[in-house]
């Protein structure tokens, strides 16, 4: 067993980070995320890594680029605004095939927005989370545990694929307070980094660096590699969970917390007799296509995005794989207005009751 621990999401996380072999951090404060950059200023120092508070968003992130391509376990979070002034940086890690975490604790927009949570950063984060269309394998946990377990095994991906991974939670989950059991600490050996590393370089005749810019011949030729790496992401590392979906008539698709709330309406109309199920997709990129595109829409009569973002943002990833056979319904709250049981389940029991009828 490992140990237990009452946690706020976001320290869990920060944990979780530092435990996963992370050495480096560099942020800026912004709400809700705030906790997780405060925990790591004590914690990284007690286990000889570095924490900075950047003079901005930008700098931190090309810190990290630093850090990184030094062989580094390197991470950077933020919240709406401040992924978006991130977003330069996160493509220049993509391009100088750099791993790295990265993590959104989301809040309302657009613009600045409110500072109470929100899930208002789905189509950046599985669309444009930077210039040159590149993309991250993108994790939407939905409890302080599953946070934990994802972002402890997002450097495998990330040094994997030598690319940037993203954490999307919004402000509701990085803020709950959780029992959660945290894993063993990961040794971290320098000599070990990777061989790609600039401190791997040292002493060698080879007097290289690590660059996001290239010659056309060759950025062609390494957009074409990831486009490759994209379609195996597909093949294998999509993460979705299916809940009563084999007999389900209605279908709630939902992410993060917004899946949590639904859970409970779906559970509590299963026992009013009404056959609602849901698919939460854990990965947001790779989408969980096939648990939505498979369904047997003989019998499946309708599907309900529930989002707390309005207008829902992830309707058009489910609309691709409905191909218009069946309804796509859509509940969401926004602006920093948080989903609630009662909402959510009259919500979707009106949705339900008025197909029926």
């Amino acid at each position: 067993m490992g140990e237990k621990r009452f946690m706020k999401g976001n320290e869990a996380i920060a944990e979780a980070a530092v435990r996963g072999g992370c050495r480096f951090f560099a942020g800026y404060p912004i709400t809700p995320q705030n906790e997780i950059p405060e925990y790591l200023s004590w914690r990284l120092p007690e286990v000889g890594g570095v924490y900075v508070q950047g003079e901005s968003e930008i700098s931190s992130v090309n810190m990290v680029y630093g850090a990184s391509a030094m062989g580094t376990r390197a991470m950077t979070s933020s919240s709406g605004p401040g992924i978006s002034l991130k977003a330069e940086g996160i493509s220049y890690l993509a391009a100088a095939m750099l791993p790295a975490l990265v993590v959104n604790i989301s809040r309302g927009g657009p613009g600045l927005g409110s500072i109470q949570p929100a899930q208002s950063d789905y189509l950046q984060a599985t669309k444009a989370l930077g210039h040159g269309g590149f993309h991250c394998m993108v994790f939407a946990p939905n409890s302080a545990q599953e946070a934990v377990d994802t972002v402890y095994e997002a450097w495998e991906y990330a040094e994997r694929d030598r690319n940037p991974v993203l954490v999307l939670m919004d402000g509701c989950l990085g803020n709950i307070m959780e029992e959660v059991e945290l894993p063993p600490m990961k040794e971290v050996i320098p000599e070990e980094a990777p061989e790609w590393s600039l401190s791997r370089r040292n002493g060698r005749d080879y007097q290289g660096n690590i660059t996001p810019i290239y010659t056309e011949p060759i950025l062609e030729g390494l957009n074409a590699m990831a486009g490759e790496m994209y379609k195996a992401w597909e093949e294998d590392d999509v993460k979705v969970e299916e809940f009563m979906v084999d007999d389900a008539e209605y279908v709630v698709v939902a992410y993060g917390i917004a899946s949590r709330v639904s859970k409970e309406a779906v559970l509590k109309l299963r026992e009013e007799g009404y056959k609602v199920g849901l698919i939460r997709p854990i990965t947001l990129f790779p989408f969980p296509k096939k648990s939505i595109h498979d369904l047997d829409y003989s019998r499946v009569k309708g599907i309900i995005d529930v989002e707390m973002t309005i207008p829902a943002q992830m309707r058009d990833d489910i609309e691709l794989q409905v191909l218009e056979r069946c309804p796509v319904y859509e509940y969401g709250r926004s602006g920093g207005c948080l989903l609630d049981d009662d909402g959510v389940y009259e919500a979707i029991k009106d949705i339900v009751a008025g197909g029926e009828a």
